[in-house]
Order: C-alpha cells, then structure tokens, then sequence
C-alpha cells in the first residue's frame, strides 16, 4: 500500500503591508518632495549637530545601495554620492528635510577597502552614534534582496539590540528578483528578526531604480520621525 503524498507546503507570503491610508501616502509624498539638502560630515561625536530636530538613519553594507536609496526618497539624483568603491562612506552625514527631520546616512560595513584600523574608527563612530544619539527616531537596516542577512548584517543586528535603537529592514535592489523571491526573503528575514527585542516587525521591499515600495517607506519614516 502506497503512502499518502506529503502535505503541500504553502508558497511564503510577503509581510503584510503597512497600514497607512491615501492621506498617511499623500502627507510622506508632500514631506519628502519639500527642500532637502546636504547638512554636514561628523568625524566625531563631538561634531554632530544639535539633538532639536528628530532623526532616522539608514545603515547597511558598504554596497547595499544607501546613497541610491535617500537620493531615490527625495527624488534627488545626487544628493546623497553614490559610489562604485564600496566603504566610501567615512562619516556620519546629515542631511536636513524641510528643516523638520534629518536623515543621516552611516559608514557601511564589510568592504570598505581601508586598513582594519581605520575601517573600525569609522565603525565605532556609527556604534557610538547609536548609542548616544536621544533624538534617533529609527534606524532602517539596508539588506541586499539578492543575498538576504549575511554574517556582517547578524553583527549589525547584535549592535542594534544593544544599543536598543528601533530598527527596520529594508530589502534593496528588488528590481533584480522575479516577485516570488522577494516574498521569499521578505517572509525570511521576517522569520530572522522576529526574536530580536529592537526590530521593528515589518520588512519593505524597495527598489532605488524602479521606485518601488518607496511610498511605503516614506510613510514609515513619516510615522516614525512624528510619532
């Protein structure tokens, strides 16, 4: 007697969607389309800005696409500088939206192709900006959608939960994957944070190029930041 077939097992699901209506779009749209410009560099903690204005930060590996992804936010082609070398980031960069929010863009991690000691004092100035920043609204952890949590990312994940800074993930380059593979990652990474005390629950696929899930993110931001 033949045995019964296994059970299917269901296609992962993409996240659910964020929850916010036409008006919560519309608001993060008009937000994001306002004045946005270069603040400064900090080399230091001693040179950071004044902690009046909220703040969110994008972190990721050194070529996950960060400089993309803010010039994509704003609608600005070189706001942020996109680089071919990866770990050309070395600073910690602000730049002022509308003169309500700053996004702050942090040294990547993983490539930078620097001597071991000079890649960790710029690393340890991210970890320290982490740490110590009162306004830092959210940080949105940048992964790369074709390669998913990596060994690197796990290490920026230990040092979010430490630090007990919210954080989200972004999924970037998702242009790159047929729809039922970001849904695969997407469920994946889900499935990777869920114990994690500082992860906010819901990961967005974005891509820089296409657009895509950008509406989404500002409203993220939006809500975050104005909470």
């Amino acid at each position: 007697m033949s045995e019964p077939p296994p059970p299917e097992v269901p296609a992962p699901e993409a996240p659910a969607a964020a929850a916010f209506g036409t008006e919560d779009l519309e608001a993060a749209r008009v937000l994001f389309a306002r004045q946005c410009d270069f603040l400064m560099g900090a080399v230091t903690m001693d040179g950071l800005p004044g902690a009046e204005l909220p703040e969110v930060a994008f972190a990721g590996r050194s070529n996950v696409g960060k400089s993309s992804l803010i010039n994509a936010l704003v609608n600005r082609h070189r706001l942020a500088r996109a680089s071919t070398e990866p770990g050309r980031t070395r600073e910690i960069n602000f730049f002022l939206l509308d003169d309500r929010l700053r996004l702050v863009d942090l040294p990547g991690y993983g490539f930078a192709k620097v001597s071991r000691g000079a890649a960790r004092k710029f690393q340890d100035l991210g970890r320290a900006y982490l740490r110590g920043r009162p306004n830092l609204k959210r940080v949105y952890l940048l992964i790369d959608a074709r390669h998913g949590l990596k060994a690197p990312d796990g290490e920026a994940l230990d040092a979010l939960d430490k630090a007990a800074v919210s954080y989200q993930i972004v999924l970037t380059k998702a242009d790159k994957l047929k729809a039922g593979e970001v849904a695969a990652v997407a469920a994946a990474t889900t499935a990777a944070i869920a114990k994690r005390p500082a992860a906010f629950p819901r990961v967005i696929a974005t891509s820089a190029e296409k657009g895509d899930g950008m509406a989404e993110l500002r409203a993220e931001i939006a809500a975050a930041a104005f909470a």
